[in-house]
């Protein structure tokens, strides 16, 4: 059973180890939406996340003998960390089991605090089996990401926040994966203001909650794919989605495409890291998921910022070339001396900034005497593109596609 007091419960219990993290209102994505916008930022929480909410209010909860024997859970993410940070804080012995291909950045960030690793299986699910069979071969208490009372409760004790600070809001918007955050937010909310919408986003790269709730009945995806690594769940439980079904309003989805985009806006004007899972609520919000939100007060739940940094860079890149920043072009030209000298000439006298420029004589795609050069510029929009463009073909240089 989980009611208001369990959550209540938690958030005495985990207070002096989580932090409270900022509420604060998104002027220009309020501006954007039309709409008072308000961030809750656990991409500024303790291990970078808010799984240390729960991992910590189930830990704490655990008997002596619980203790002295040790857990054991399975993660590659944030769920690792907060269970190795909370176990570290009784000296209770942590093992957690991460798939193989696990970055290394991310086993070394369990490692920091103290627990063991397991690299085992190709995915998630693998390394869960896996972790289950340990766990009870050695007599350690598992650790579930959601599917726990204990640990929902810990995720709950978000909204208590969130309301202790805003109470008046329309809407809250949270981020859906296995269904841990959702349920506990969402029975603290309904609890203290069933007025309050809740809705999630889900990642359309993983289904299975999204279409588990709205046919009311648990479905399990074939396989997921998404940048959202945080929610990228294959299976629904039935536990969460109980939950979600009795408190949740509605639930939706965003691409990849769209989780992209709210990653580099808030990167960029909020100055804010947030992973794929964390980006998915102001991803609804930019890409206009939700209708009749005009003058309303919503707050969103930006779940987590650890990002790898390979990935930002691809969001980066990409997000630079679709809004006209960067260009990259490829043309043919005569290879002769100074042929290549003039081609630049003409973007200086544009004031496109080359950052990377090519040039290949030898592609069998080109006649014998012409030469390939491929170049990456800075720009200033799509007028300016189109002015190179045309510039370039005044000059007589093709672009090749």
């Amino acid at each position: 059973m989980l009611n208001l007091q369990k959550i209540y419960e938690a958030q005495e219990r985990i207070k002096d180890v989580v932090v409270n993290t900022p509420l604060a209102l998104a002027p220009y994505l309020s501006e954007l939406c039309e709409c008072e916008v308000f961030l809750k930022k656990e991409n500024l929480q303790v291990t970078g996340a808010f799984k240390i909410r729960g991992a910590y209010n189930k830990i704490a909860s655990l008997s002596q003998a619980q203790h002295k024997c040790g857990v054991i859970a399975a993660s590659a993410g944030n769920h690792a960390q907060g269970v190795a940070l909370s176990a570290s804080k009784f000296d209770t012995k942590a093992i957690i089991v991460m798939p193989e291909s696990t970055p290394l950045t991310k086993v070394n960030g369990v490692k920091h605090y103290g627990a063991e690793v397991i690299l085992h299986g190709t995915n998630y699910d693998e390394a869960y089996e896996y972790a289950r069979e340990y766990g009870d071969k050695h007599f350690l208490t598992f650790i579930h990401p959601f599917e726990d009372t204990q640990v929902i409760a810990g995720q709950g004790t978000v909204a208590l926040e969130i309301l202790e600070k805003c109470d008046s809001l329309d809407a809250v918007i949270i981020p859906v994966g296995g269904g841990g955050l959702i349920s506990g937010m969402s029975a603290a909310i309904k609890a203290i203001n069933p007025k309050i919408e809740v809705i999630g986003v889900s990642a359309s790269g993983a289904p299975a909650f999204k279409e588990s709730f709205e046919k009311k009945s648990a479905i399990d995806s074939v396989s997921v794919r998404t940048i959202a690594d945080g929610i990228a769940v294959r299976d629904t439980s039935e536990v969460t989605l109980g939950f979600a079904l009795e408190n949740v309003d509605k639930i939706m989805s965003v691409d990849d495409e769209e989780i992209a985009s709210a990653i580099l806006f808030l990167l960029e004007k909020q100055k804010l890291v947030v992973e794929g899972a964390g980006a998915v609520g102001v991803a609804a919000l930019l890409h206009k998921k939700l209708p009749n939100i005009k003058n309303k007060k919503i707050a969103v739940v930006l779940s987590g910022g650890n990002m790898d940094v390979t990935l930002l860079s691809v969001i980066i890149e990409k997000g630079l070339l679709k809004s006209h920043r960067k260009m990259k072009l490829t043309v043919t030209l005569i290879d002769k001396p100074g042929a290549l000298m003039r081609f630049t000439e003409i973007l200086q006298e544009l004031n496109a900034n080359i950052v990377h420029i090519a040039y290949d004589r030898t592609s069998i795609s080109l006649d014998y005497g012409d030469a390939s050069v491929t170049v990456h510029m800075e720009t200033k929009g799509k007028e300016h593109q189109e002015t190179i463009e045309k510039a370039l073909k005044d000059e007589g240089y093709l672009r090749e596609q």
